[in-house]
């Protein structure tokens, strides 16, 4: 079937978007905290106990994310002046409820990644996901006293209703398709899609590449450095997207930190959340359409 979600728009044909104080590259880390069923598999390091039940090496590896690498990424983050996008499962907020203190202590943009990272989503029918995403909206709301307002599925998964389901509990934006470096509207009214990277992503560097430490720094940068060159038309985003039980690891610690520290330094890049980044696009938009319509009233006259 044809892609009724969003059209293609070539970003050399598009409007010039800018970012607050004169920025060229909108910048927001991408904090994957999640939670994994003991009996299910998921993310794994290694395939040959993937399928087991329980499976205490690939969940161990996981876990270690909330127990230990959470706190080393805080220590960076407080330590560079970046506040998190918090793409948090819902079962993280009766879990692991010290890590939501800590953002909320920290001003953390809170984004709803469903229940848990072994549930997805695809394959309900209308009612039934209606019913999964209002709890996980509802539950991450009580916890934060926000209501989110963007979205990233498990494994960024979704059905074909998911975004219009989003836009009826409030929801404004997505992550899930990662195709752009800028915003772009969805043809669901209310909703806009925001850049996430898998590329971009210490999973797939770490795990799927193999990438080493400073292999993984020399990519943060040269995605920024290269952003930043195409940015001097138009704004870009960058998102970096981590889990702590991947980066956090001590080997590896101190070249997130360093990541940071480039990013946070570099000219022209303004430090800001998946939220701040929407709704600055939706300013833009907003904005756009209001300056077309008057110019097609004055031709009128």
């Amino acid at each position: 079937m044809d892609n009724q979600l969003f059209s293609y728009s070539p970003i050399t044909e598009r409007p010039p978007m800018t970012w607050p104080g004169g920025a060229r590259v909108a910048f927001y880390l991408a904090l994957n905290i999640e939670h994994y069923q003991v009996d299910k598999p998921s993310t794994s390091i290694f395939g040959g106990t993937a399928g087991l039940a329980p499976d205490p090496l690939n969940y161990g590896w996981r876990d270690y994310g909330a127990r230990v690498g959470i706190w080393r990424m805080i220590e960076s983050l407080d330590r560079h002046g970046v506040r998190a996008s918090a793409l948090i499962n819902s079962d993280v907020c009766s879990r692991y409820p010290q890590i939501v203190r800590a953002g909320l202590d920290r001003d953390w943009a809170w984004v709803a990644h469903g229940r848990d990272n072994s549930t997805f989503q695809a394959g309900m029918d209308r009612e039934e996901e209606r019913a999964y995403l209002t709890e996980v909206v509802d539950t991450i709301e009580r916890a934060t006293g926000r209501r989110p307002q963007g979205w990233l599925g498990p494994a960024l998964t979704e059905t074909f209703e998911t975004p219009s389901l989003l836009a009826e509990l409030g929801l404004r934006y997505t992550l899930d398709w990662t195709n752009d470096d800028q915003p772009y509207e969805l043809d669901v009214p209310g909703m806009c899609s925001v850049p996430y990277s898998i590329e971009m992503n210490d999973v797939t560097l770490f795990v799927t590449k193999s990438y080493t430490g400073p292999e993984f720094l020399q990519a943060v940068r040269d995605q920024l450095d290269q952003l930043y060159a195409d940015s001097a038309d138009s704004g870009r985003v960058m998102a970096l997207c981590v889990h702590p039980f991947s980066v956090n690891q001590p080997f590896r610690n101190k070249y997130m930190d360093q990541a940071l520290e480039y990013v946070a330094g570099h000219e022209g890049v303004w430090l800001a959340t998946s939220d701040e980044i929407a709704e600055a696009y939706r300013v833009q938009r907003g904005a756009a359409v209001q300056q077309s319509a008057g110019a097609g009233t004055g031709a009128a006259q």
